[in-house]
């Protein structure tokens, strides 16, 4: 165990953005923790998976756990993990709250409380990205989706607040809130559709999400931002 490398956990890690921002972090040296519902087994020994769910009660908690017994600190958490559902208000069901509500609020509760704790515990601070959306900014009629800004919503508001809380600690708090990046949640025959939304005419890549977040990553004078990406949408259309 290098007690002196960093180390980044970041959830939502099996395929998309979460995938890419492993094999980024790597790259920069860290050692990941990489969590999703379904991730395998890792090669590297630079990277442990976790299997599990974040908004189960207590998986917070098993994720951190797994990540200090391996490499005995942590420097980073990205909330990558997230769940869209787009229907007409009236037409969400309980169950489609419970599991909006579950990943996007639970689930960035439950890592980020105890990656903050492990970060408090030891001199040098610390840095959360969350994972939001232009939509909290931009709602278009054409994407019903008030579930997505009630619940990213309230990580744009907790990413200022924990911003301020633990400036003091050295632990910075950002987001990037995305338009629509072509990842696996896309079809192929819906991505002409969804470029016209963007007012730079294209869809965005998982690469322009990376980069975004690397910079947050690097920017040490940069806290409780919300960094849009999302080729101007939250700008106006």
């Amino acid at each position: 165990m290098n007690t002196l490398q960093r180390v980044a956990i970041i959830t939502g890690a099996s395929q998309g953005i979460g995938a890419a921002l492993v094999t980024a972090y790597r790259e920069l040296g860290y050692a990941v923790v990489a969590t999703s519902r379904s991730i395998g087994e890792s090669g590297d020994p630079g990277v442990l998976t976790v299997r599990g769910d974040v908004a189960v009660p207590g998986m917070g908690a098993r994720i951190v756990d797994a990540a200090l017994a391996r490499f005995g600190r942590i420097d980073t958490l990205v909330n990558n993990a997230g769940v869209f559902v787009a229907k007409p208000f009236t037409d969400y069901t309980d169950e489609d709250y419970d599991l909006v509500a579950g990943v996007n609020l639970r689930g960035f509760f439950e890592v980020s409380r105890s990656a903050i704790a492990a970060m408090l515990s030891r001199a040098g601070g610390g840095h959360l990205v969350n994972v939001s959306t232009s939509l909290v900014d931009h709602a278009r009629s054409e994407s019903p989706s008030a579930l997505a800004s009630l619940t990213k919503g309230g990580l744009n508001a907790v990413t200022k607040a924990l911003a301020i809380e633990y400036a003091a600690h050295g632990i910075r708090v950002n987001t990037v809130a995305l338009g629509v990046i072509s990842t696996p949640m896309h079809p192929p025959e819906t991505h002409e559709a969804l470029a016209e939304l963007q007012p730079l005419g294209r869809m965005g890549e998982t690469d322009d999400v990376v980069q975004a977040i690397l910079y947050l990553e690097n920017a040490s004078f940069v806290t409780g931002e919300i960094l849009h990406v999302d080729g101007g949408q939250a700008a106006g259309h």
